[in-house]
């Protein structure tokens, strides 16, 4: 059982981890493949990792002919790797409808790259048949999209189809509609073949498998100590080693719920042994966890798409980036750090802590991570090749580690980890270019716009609000890149329309479409720490978006003041913008926590609130006033702290 009776905070039942990850992650729920079938299938994937690699850095082809043919790869593998259903799998078994399915997907997209040239001189003249390959075509990726990301995107997908059929396209005949339809999305370059597939096929793959080599270092683990050495001995360490684990593997991670359940594993039942409650600890690590997507270099590979869509250096996004990286992750450790305060809870012992300086020796774990950050930085070379050096690199430090040494056979691992990584990745793309390309085909996106507009009037905050709940409902179980892709598409545009500055606008989506991994009903962060926890799944969702209150916050502010994202200010400003909010996102977590050096009382907590936002919103006028709410604040609970002193 998952969720089972709490246990006493010291006592945590071995947890099948596997399982967890299969429950609320499906890119976890593969089919079981054993002996030389399994060698087979991971050379496969091996050999796809190589391939991606080569075109990416080397290749000149076609774009039709590069992107079609990846497609094709990422069906025959999708099929390889994951089942129809959840649930216990037959080793080395593929039913006939998979192996129908797989042949017939994979061909429909080979049959394009074979006939690239001809089908882009034949404009929209489509033969009964092209139309039937493309239909199949489609099916097919959605239905590897299904098994392997869920069905939360899929139904996004087919709703507007569905709109597109009956009431978005203007052509009487159905079989017209769906011409256009298969024309527009699967031989066009606004559909499956858009943006999203492209920038994956590109930029994304390469880091997915840089990923899987960092990974063989033992870097998560290197990530694990070093905060536990930092910050595990102070008041309620395991948390606070919690929230400073995740936003380090956050910078090379692409899935929220693999971090909670990854570094979770860990700190969690640490965090209960010294007294946090269940819900507590799993909502301190989910909410953690799930910031790791908005932390830069990576944030989630939705950085490469962000620069693409806007049109600037990757560079440009991942500085942007860092400032309301910093609050989130900020406002989640001094609300763990008021809990512990509030509680009484104390550190791990020195027993448990591991010796910094010997961690220090280890510090070349970093070195592919770092180049990484350089070679991007200063813009010398592509980010494909940055990548690529970086991989070299991590293969070349890993020699000096004995327990996690890059062998030959290890290499081949990762390269098979990476392959198969991409397939939940490219899948989700495919499919979001499908519902972006959908909401383009029909104008469904000027609808949309147009009506929140209008409802919102001239004032943009209320278009901010709309947005937020456009963005959180659309981003439910979706995975971070494809999140950002629909958001793009049908969000951003949106607040463009109202004035906001067109990266402001972006962020500002994309940070709601990613809390909606925390955001009940659909939270899977939540619920896969919540299982770790053996805690009540409902009760730490709604926790965990109380810590990340963060990120409800922060979007509004760079969305009315883009000051905090770096744009038209100065260095004194940016100064003074870093000091004021970080203030502010302390005396909102106080208040939220109702604790600061004392118990607040209901008034002192809206002050705190009020004094906080004030601060965290960037200008002269806000600041003055929200110094001096929060300062009267303080005085009250000094005076509070001195007369329980002297009552004792």
């Amino acid at each position: 059982m998952l969720f089972g009776k709490k246990k006493a905070p010291d006592v945590q039942e071995p947890m099948d981890l596997d399982a967890v990850m299969k429950k609320f992650d499906r890119e976890s729920n593969t089919r079981v493949w054993e002996g030389k079938p399994k060698i087979v299938i991971n050379w496969v994937l091996a050999i796809f990792s190589l391939f991606c690699i080569g075109v990416t850095l080397f290749a000149m082809w076609l774009e039709e002919l590069r992107l079609t043919t990846f497609v094709a790869f990422i069906v025959f593998n999708g099929y390889l790797v994951y089942p129809a259903k959840k649930g216990v799998q037959k080793a080395n078994y593929m039913p006939w409808y998979d192996i129908l399915l797989m042949i017939c997907g994979t061909g429909a997209f080979l049959y394009y790259a074979a006939n690239a040239m001809t089908i882009i001189q034949q404009g929209a003249n489509f033969e009964w048949y092209q139309i039937i390959i493309g239909i199949v075509g489609i099916i097919s990726l959605v239905e590897v999209c299904r098994r392997s990301v869920g069905l939360p995107i899929v139904i996004v997908a087919a709703c507007f189809i569905v709109y597109a059929l009956i009431w978005g396209l203007s052509n009487p005949t159905l079989w017209g509609k769906l011409n256009y339809i298969v024309h527009y999305l699967f031989y066009g370059k606004e559909g499956i073949l858009s943006t999203p597939i492209n920038v994956c096929s590109k930029f994304i793959v390469v880091f997915i498998i840089f990923g899987a080599f960092l990974e063989r270092t033992g870097i998560a683990d290197f990530f694990i100590k070093i905060a536990n050495a930092v910050v595990g001995g102070f008041s309620g360490g395991p948390a606070k080693v919690a929230v400073v684990a995740s936003a380090l593997e956050g910078m090379v991670s692409g899935s929220s719920v693999a971090n909670t359940v990854g570094s979770g594993s860990i700190t969690i039942p640490l965090m209960k042994k010294t007294g946090y409650k269940p819900e507590f600890a799993a909502a301190a690590e989910a909410s953690a966890s799930t910031g790791g997507q908005i932390m830069p270099p990576i944030m989630g590979a939705a950085a490469f798409l962000m620069a693409d869509y806007l049109g600037v250096p990757y560079s440009n996004i991942v500085v942007r980036a860092i400032l309301p990286a910093i609050l989130y992750f900020a406002g989640i450790f001094i609300a763990v750090h008021l809990e512990a305060k509030k509680e009484g809870l104390r550190g791990l012992s020195k027993e448990e802590l591991p010796r910094f300086l010997p961690l220090l020796k280890q510090i070349y774990l970093l070195a592919p991570l770092v180049l990484l950050i350089y070679l991007v930085g200063t813009a010398q070379n592509s980010i494909q090749f940055a990548a690529a050096i970086a991989i070299l690199v991590a293969i070349a430090v890993s020699l000096f580690n004995k327990e996690n040494r890059i062998t030959p056979k290890r290499i081949w691992e990762a390269l098979a980890a990476g392959g198969q990584g991409m397939i939940t990745v490219a899948a989700a793309c495919g499919v979001a270019g499908i519902i972006a390309g959908t909401i383009t085909m029909t104008g469904l996106a000027n609808t949309i716009i147009n009506g929140i507009v209008a409802l919102a009037g001239n004032q943009v905050i209320i278009a901010l609000f709309l947005t937020m709940l456009c963005c959180i409902v659309l981003g439910m179980g979706v995975p971070t890149t494809a999140n950002y892709c629909i958001m793009a598409a049908t969000c951003a545009p949106i607040l463009v329309r109202m004035g906001v500055p067109d990266i402001a606008a972006h962020f500002f989506v994309f940070y709601f479409g990613i809390v909606a991994d925390l955001t009940p009903p659909v939270a899977l962060a939540a619920y896969a720490g919540a299982a770790i926890a053996q805690a009540n799944p409902m009760k730490t969702a709604f926790t965990a978006t109380k810590l990340a209150i963060g990120a409800f916050i922060v979007p509004y502010v760079f969305a009315l003041n883009p000051a905090m994202l770096f744009i038209d200010t100065s260095a004194v400003e940016v100064v003074i913008i870093c000091a004021t909010s970080l203030i502010g996102i302390f005396a909102v977590s106080a208040s939220l926590e109702g604790y600061f050096m004392t118990k607040m009382p209901w008034y002192q907590r809206v002050m705190s609130l009020i004094g906080g936002l004030l601060l965290i919103y960037p200008g002269e006028v806000t600041d003055i006033i929200g110094v001096c709410i929060v300062a009267i604040v303080v005085v009250m609970q000094l005076i509070a702290r001195k007369r329980i002193k002297e009552t004792v």
